[in-house]
């Protein structure tokens, strides 16, 4: 058994999530650790909600609140959202309490005591219009390396190297369009420099595993080939206090939200601990080299998770060029495996909220079943490549997939033992064909938990799906429905036991991707309907004192184990009803007529 950190991306708090950012992070996270606490693994499952950075300003001004009056709204809804989805977070937080504000100040001051902060004068970008700070990611222009267009003010995609809005070539703002005015600021920088030995020697480490995904390694070697000192403030009002006199009564600056926003990890994980009562219980995922992290979220967040987090690691625990001493947080893991997903598009066009181009994870999930959406992810989602979402492609692996073919295997099995025994029947002699078909359905264990584990979850539930297949094709070639005479009633019990085990068997292995059907079909089949754990949503106190605020989380230790689990002859089977809903094919015209053709 080995300690899992999962590390998922913290959404911005500037709005309602979108279908687009959850297949990046959301689903794929939660499959991963679902089953490794299947599989005996401890697993800490943590995020919650970025709230700080100008975006927020600038959408709270459109709302008419105080920034702390939209990160509170919006943080609620995608609390409620990642749950209805299923997402069985230990703890999903939000980054304005005062432990946060607490454990990132603590983070600065080591790296600054241990000389990896360098105060520097330099060039801020400001709006003409507002006077308001404009922030990196808000800049677009050419890029002035590669000279790509729409480069972005921190980071160039498509060359994969680091800017400053200031290098940019024909720089504007996002937001109005407006040419920003470039001032003269101070500023303390990360000395990435210093730590760039240090982070090419764990990632040279990293990619010999053969494990990263290979445009995820390549990209996080890439940008150390220009690597340079990167600011870790900011001139705004909304954020977090840089902790030294001088600094901390200026009002106008702050730590910048990238700085504070990956170490979220790590003060969830210390939050959850301090609600647990053992404050130090953290340190076991965190401090033990021997634990294993992995970090979920999309391709544009990889520098920050590759380069950032790891090198604000290094320098609190004092590994760079400059040396320096351990801090009470003690020597932290660097990630074991930064897992990007690529991005999702909507029929054929990039998401976009300001031009309606979106579907909302609370929308779709007015209307549709999550397991419906997790399947879509898990089967077609952007694992390895870009991958569109299209209303028909949706339809057609519900009604093809998940009602034909899952859906009707375990309608059949509850049918036929319902009609003819009332309960789970007894096994006579197996003849060779069921031993076979129940060796598949058993062998699904291993072939898809393996690929789980090594973050291929398209490839693991195809295999899933196959062996449904598999089973299918057993009840198809036996005909059970045949077997009515009395000289043939041990022989229907055998199949139909066989059959109602292969089901549980491949309900476990699918339990991850579709934990609420899981428990419907283990209610089919006479069970309790509790095998894959939901997780609820608490309207908690904050444990410093500040205001209350809702997290997610949940007890997830009752799950079964990763494999097979004998049926119990003698459960009551009652007549079931569908567990998938088939859709009908108007559904794609009606759902491009909301999004406007």
């Amino acid at each position: 058994m080995s300690r899992v950190l999962s590390a998922v991306a913290w959404p911005y708090a500037n709005g309602p999530r979108h279908i687009g950012h959850v297949a990046g992070f959301g689903v794929p996270s939660d499959v991963f650790s679902r089953y490794m606490r299947m599989a005996g693994h401890d697993v800490l499952m943590v995020s919650g909600s970025d709230e700080h950075g100008t975006p927020i300003l600038i959408a709270a001004d459109e709302a008419g609140l105080t920034p702390q009056q939209l990160a509170d709204q919006n943080h609620r809804v995608i609390a409620e959202d990642l749950a209805a989805l299923g997402c069985s977070y230990d703890l999903y937080t939000r980054t304005t309490t005062r432990n946060h504000h607490a454990v990132v100040q603590e983070m600065f001051t080591g790296v600054y005591e241990n000389g990896y902060f360098v105060e520097q004068t330099t060039y801020g970008a400001i709006s003409p219009s507002t006077g308001r700070t404009l922030p990196d990611r808000y800049i677009e222009g050419t890029c002035p390396i590669c000279k790509t267009p729409g480069a972005r003010g921190d980071q160039c995609d498509a060359c994969g190297n680091q800017l400053d809005p200031a290098d940019l070539i024909d720089p504007v703002s996002k937001i109005n369009g407006e040419t920003p005015e470039f001032i003269e600021t101070q500023h303390f920088f990360l000395d990435l420099p210093a730590l760039a030995e240090a982070l090419t020697a764990w990632l040279d480490e990293r990619a010999e595993t053969g494990l990263w995904r290979p445009n995820v390694i390549r990209f996080s070697q890439n940008i150390l080939k220009e690597i340079r000192p990167r600011a870790m403030t900011r001139d705004i009002d909304w954020g977090i206090a840089v902790p030294l006199d001088g600094w901390r009564e200026n009002p106008t600056k702050k730590l910048y939200v990238w700085f504070d926003a990956v170490i979220g990890y790590l003060s969830a994980s210390i939050e959850w601990a301090r609600r647990t009562g053992d404050a130090d219980a953290w340190r076991a995922w965190w401090n033990d080299p021997e634990a294993l992290s992995y970090y979920f979220m999309g391709k544009d967040n990889i520098t920050f998770h590759s380069q950032i987090w790891p090198a604000e690691l290094l320098a609190y625990s004092g590994k760079g060029d400059k040396g320096g001493t351990e801090h009470s947080l003690g020597t932290l893991n660097l990630p074991t495996e930064v897992v990007s997903s690529e991005f999702l598009t909507m029929e054929g066009r990039k998401f976009s909220s300001s031009k309606k181009i979106v579907i909302y994870v609370r929308d779709l999930l007015s209307r549709y079943q999550p397991d419906a959406f997790r399947y879509f992810v898990a089967s077609a989602g952007p694992e390895n490549q870009d991958s569109d979402f299209t209303w028909s492609e949706f339809v057609r692996r519900t009604n093809d997939e998940l009602v034909a073919g899952w859906g009707n295997l375990v309608n059949r099995t509850a049918n036929l033992i319902a009609k003819n025994f009332g309960e789970i029947p007894a096994a006579g002699q197996l003849q060779p064909e069921d031993e076979a078909v129940l060796a598949a359905a058993e062998a699904a264990f291993g072939t898809v938990g393996d690929l789980i584990s090594r973050h291929r979850q398209k490839a693991a539930i195809g295999e899933a799906m196959r062996a449904v297949g598999e089973v299918n094709k057993y009840v198809s070639d036996l005909e059970p429905w045949k077997m009515k005479g009395e000289d043939q009633r041990e022989r229907l019990g055998t199949v139909l036991h066989v059959v109602a085990q292969c089901v549980a068997d491949l309900n476990l292995v699918l339990s991850p991707f579709l934990p609420f059907s899981a428990n419907d079909v283990d209610k089919a089949l006479g069970g309790t309907g509790e095998i894959a754990p939901m997780p609820q949503i608490v309207d908690a106190d904050d444990l410093d004192g500040g205001d209350g605020y809702p997290i997610i989380t949940g007890d997830y230790t009752t799950a079964p184990s990763w494999q097979r689990h004998p049926i119990t002859v003698g459960l009551p089977v009652a007549k079931p009803t569908p567990v998938f809903r088939k859709l009908d094919t108007a559904v794609v015209e009606e759902e491009l007529e909301r999004l406007g053709g």
